[in-house]
């Protein structure tokens, strides 16, 4: 099987946000990501591009404009006088910090681009760990995540694909996500998450299954505290298995939330780093399109950890357990190994009956598809950036993409290209 071409975007500026001193989401955690897909030499197997930044009228194909205004005008200076702040859900979990809009056109803007070379068939694998903020509502901020790229960027590959599969196993509902697309038969949600107990954001039942076109489109694994490698795995196979079977999608998005994994500071699962990866490369296998996203992951150096792992799967490259010399080394203490001991540290509530009741129940709703739906021809619209331009230009910093020292790196400036409205006919 030929090695795929990947495609991995990284701003260094996006690890430079900070939510504030005592809120879990440090994107300072994607700087330690980097520092060991580089120091792991992981970036000479893919082509590595600083992203478009997405502009307001690229976050208005899904949210609503008063709240992108608002985004973009708020600013820690003037939220004393801005009454709106409880109407867009922004405050505790959701605060206003400096650079706030920077940082969501980033993130964005890197998942669009993204799509848009999965879709113009540049790549076919596509990596933006700084996405996958999967609890944005159109309308509000939620769960630390103001602008949802992934329903962005499933948009524009919605141009392309007449049926895209989104798959979750952050351990937070992916709610965002599937409310986006809850009457549509041409994007298929399915989440593995933790259900029950109040715990956030409170969505994700097994019945939640779509309504209208959407019906069984919508897919939900709730489970319980301490779930394990072997138990995660003997539900997320054959449940994916079932799914590209009968809904035959032509293109993946993953989010690859790490806070599923043991010892994450708001999560309550076992998983390890290479079961968090198994199902990242089982994915894989299936041989279409991807994006792949991050999301949750709260004790940042596990998180840099699985994520660089996961980076080393899409590549097919072995790399050692030891954690190599790179800026933040000290991070990785005591062990500095990429595969710590983080499972079975809480018991474990899945019972075998209860995950045999969960796998039946979910492939018996996949059964119910009456096969892959099919969509109408019609005209395409244009894809919403020219990757032919973007490419012949040069950084800000007047680094010029030959320079060896940013090997298959390219940049671009921050600008739209069709000025129109995109929203997809779904």
């Amino acid at each position: 099987m030929a090695k795929k071409r990947v495609a991995y975007f990284y701003d260094e500026d996006v690890g430079n946000f900070h939510y504030g001193p005592n809120h879990p989401m440090k994107p300072h955690r994607l700087t330690l990501t980097h520092n060991l897909v580089f120091n792991y030499a992981l970036h000479k197997k893919m082509e590595v591009y600083k992203p478009y930044r997405a502009t307001y009228h690229d976050m208005c194909r899904f949210h609503s404009s008063d709240y992108i205004q608002f985004l973009r005008r708020v600013t820690p200076q003037n939220t004393g006088q801005n009454k709106t702040l409880n109407n867009f859900n922004v405050g505790e979990d959701c605060p206003v910090f400096s650079g706030l809009f920077d940082f969501c056109s980033i993130y964005t803007g890197a998942s669009l681009e993204g799509a848009v070379r999965l879709n113009q068939g540049v790549c076919d694998i596509a990596v933006n760990w700084a996405g996958g903020l999967h609890h944005a509502k159109k309308c509000e901020a939620s769960g630390f995540c103001y602008v949802n790229d992934i329903v962005v960027a499933i948009l524009e590959l919605l141009k392309y694909h007449n049926r895209v599969l989104y798959i979750d196993i952050d351990i937070h509902h992916g709610d965002g996500v599937q409310e986006a697309f809850y009457l549509t038969d041409r994007v298929m949600t399915l989440s593995f998450h933790k259900y029950g107990n109040q715990f956030f954001p409170g969505t994700g039942d097994m019945f939640e299954l779509g309504v209208e076109n959407g019906r069984y489109y919508s897919l939900n694994v709730p489970l319980r505290d301490g779930i394990d490698d072997q138990g995660y795995a003997n539900l997320f196979k054959p449940i994916m298995q079932s799914v590209v079977n009968h809904y035959q999608p032509s293109c993946i998005v993953l989010q690859c939330g790490a806070d599923s994994l043991g010892c994450d500071r708001l999560g309550c699962f076992n998983l390890s780093i290479k079961g968090h990866g198994e199902c990242v490369q089982f994915v894989k296998t299936f041989n279409l399109p991807m994006l792949v996203l991050g999301g949750g992951g709260y004790t940042i150096k596990n998180v840099a950890r699985c994520w660089a792992y996961e980076t080393s799967l899409l590549v097919d490259q072995e790399i050692s357990s030891d954690i190599p010399y790179n800026d933040y080394l000290e991070y990785f203490a005591p062990d500095f190994s990429l595969y710590p001991d983080i499972a079975a540290r809480i018991e474990n509530q899945n019972t075998k009956q209860y995950l045999d009741h969960i796998k039946h129940t979910v492939i018996e709703n996949i059964k119910c598809l009456t096969g892959a739906p099919s969509v109408q021809m019609q005209e395409v619209p244009p894809d919403f950036m020219c990757l032919e331009s973007m490419e012949e230009q040069e950084d800000p910093d007047g680094r010029q993409e030959d320079d060896p020292r940013f090997e298959g790196e390219f940049y671009d400036g921050d600008h739209d290209v069709d000025k129109e409205d995109a929203y997809v006919e779904v």
